[in-house]
């Protein structure tokens, strides 16, 4: 029925504007009784509740947090890291009745993803594996979105939950170099390689503020040791997979490769089974994460508490009793089988 609001639901029952609101939005504060015969009116008369924008409009508050991340969208629901995070936060975003706005920003169209942060409803934002200088930092900013990265930032205005990259990388390098170590290959995630043929890179080609502080801690604890850097595409299985081919189809085979995510280990470890290669005595492989298949496959890596972060980020952003800003997670190094003495040459 075309016109029945609020009101008009309220009259036929004989109850007040206000009393209606509440059998949708409070319904704690009415009886049983008298809630279902509103709903009951409601219905009859065609009224399907209050409106959403609307009550946004009134109140100044979306109901969402945005979840920012650079990757195609399927990326939040299959990369186990990713999904382990948005679970943490989940947990808190659930707890204070907050949705989560999955906002993927596309490494292509930086323009199109900065419009949508620029039109998104949303209370606060989670920025997740998003390269610094990304427009769309400065347009939450600019909105005066509160934010919280994944990424340690320096100034001490900004929010993070991060870990130590660089010396959670340093324990690895420094076990990579105790077992005679050299020549290590170093998986990344990168844009430049995203049609499928594998790309090396240098550190400043890198992009990604985590990967960059991860080589600078191998490079800490390895000063003689030759780091190649090289991407397959975006972190995926099958990226990891064709950088591990890349440089294991090389000339100069390195007695190591380092995924900077388990993810990209994993991929390597196919490419290492296809050529008969065994982890831990005829190449070194490790990652980084300690995501759950990672110790099925007695994959050497750096643990850090992932679905805590996202916790963490969520309470930061939605707790009022929070008073974190800024917090460092501990990382550890989980040595298994796939790490071993480096081959002699």
């Amino acid at each position: 029925m075309a016109g029945v609001t609020l009101k008009t639901v309220a009259k036929a029952v004989g109850v007040s504007p206000s009393t209606v609101s509440n059998a949708y939005n409070k319904p704690d504060q009415l009886s049983v009784a008298l809630r279902e015969r509103i709903l009951a009116a409601a219905h009859e008369l065609g009224y399907a509740g209050p409106d959403a924008a609307a009550r946004a409009l009134r109140s100044g508050k979306a109901g969402a947090v945005g979840v920012l991340f650079t990757d195609k969208l399927a990326y939040a629901f299959s990369d186990p890291y990713a999904v382990g995070f948005l679970a943490g936060l989940a947990e808190v975003a659930e707890e204070f009745a907050t949705s989560l706005l999955l906002m993927p920003l596309s490494s292509t169209d930086i323009t199109g993803g900065s419009n949508a942060v620029q039109q998104a409803a949303i209370d606060a934002a989670a920025i997740f594996c998003v390269p610094g200088g990304h427009p769309a930092l400065e347009i939450l900013d600019n909105r005066g979105i509160p934010a919280v990265s994944t990424d340690r930032g320096d100034h001490p205005s900004l929010s993070w939950v991060a870990i130590d990259e660089l010396e959670a990388a340093a324990q690895l390098g420094e076990h990579l170099a105790r077992l005679g170590h050299r020549e290590v290959v170093v998986l990344v995630d990168n844009a430049q390689a995203a049609g499928g043929r594998p790309v090396e890179l240098t550190l400043d080609e890198v992009g990604y503020t985590d990967c960059e502080l991860r080589i600078r801690g191998l490079q800490k604890t390895m000063p003689d040791a030759r780091l190649r850097i090289v991407s397959g595409g975006h972190n995926a299985i099958a990226s990891g997979r064709r950088g591990a081919e890349y440089a294991l189809d090389s000339q100069d085979r390195p007695t190591a490769i380092v995924g900077l995510s388990d993810v990209q280990a994993l991929g390597a470890l196919e490419a290492m089974k296809v050529r008969g290669l065994t982890p831990g005595r005829d190449l070194t492989l490790a990652g980084f994460d300690d995501i759950p298949a990672a110790e099925a496959v007695g994959l050497t890596t750096v643990r850090q508490p992932i679905k805590d972060k996202g916790r963490a980020v969520g309470r930061i952003l939605l707790d009022p009793a929070s008073t974190e800003r800024q917090l460092l997670l501990p990382t550890q190094l989980i040595v298994r089988s796939s790490s071993g003495p480096a081959p002699k040459r």
